[in-house]
């Protein structure tokens, strides 16, 4: 195995363990996406980011200058990871309300830990990885304390008929 395989190996396994932070979280919430979905949106999010770095650098080595834009591969991962976002994403024909955008967003925010850590920003992904679960517990506290939503349902948005 090569010194780029095992860094990203490492890569991905730091990106798995703190999507699996967020997913123990939203695992606890009891949400549709827990432990493993967010585990593997955040490590498959590093794998790809880093997979592109060094076949750009092969193509460099082999043909040269390769003109490449790294914002495209961030983009194609967060089109990607919303797919999976919005298949969490349920709409209730009964009370027209539309539950676990929360539990949507906290996909997508494991794919950013997973370009995050990617990029080798460690401390900013542990960071955002602590931030993610604060807001998920902290906000979903207040809401139930506050505006008396039930743990089960701090995840809506209710639509005016």
């Amino acid at each position: 195995m090569s010194q780029d395989q095992i860094d990203i190996l490492l890569k991905v396994i730091v990106a798995v363990c703190l999507g699996g932070v967020i997913g123990i979280e939203r695992e606890l919430a009891r949400k549709p996406a827990g432990i493993r979905t967010h585990m593997f949106v955040a490590g498959a999010a590093a794998l790809v980011m880093s997979l592109s770095t060094v076949l750009i650098n092969q193509f460099n080595q082999t043909f040269g200058k390769v003109q490449s834009d790294p914002v495209r591969v961030i983009e194609a991962i967060i089109v990607g990871i919303s797919f999976i976002g919005a298949g969490t994403v349920l709409k209730s024909e009964k009370d027209h309300n539309v539950y676990y955008l929360t539990t949507a967003a906290s996909i997508l925010f494991a794919a950013g830990i997973g370009i995050t850590v990617a990029l080798e920003m460690f401390p900013l992904a542990a960071g955002l990885t602590i931030l993610v679960v604060l807001v998920n517990a902290a906000v979903g506290g207040i809401e139930q304390k506050f505006l008396g939503k039930s743990r089960d349902h701090t995840d809506e948005v209710h639509r005016d008929n």
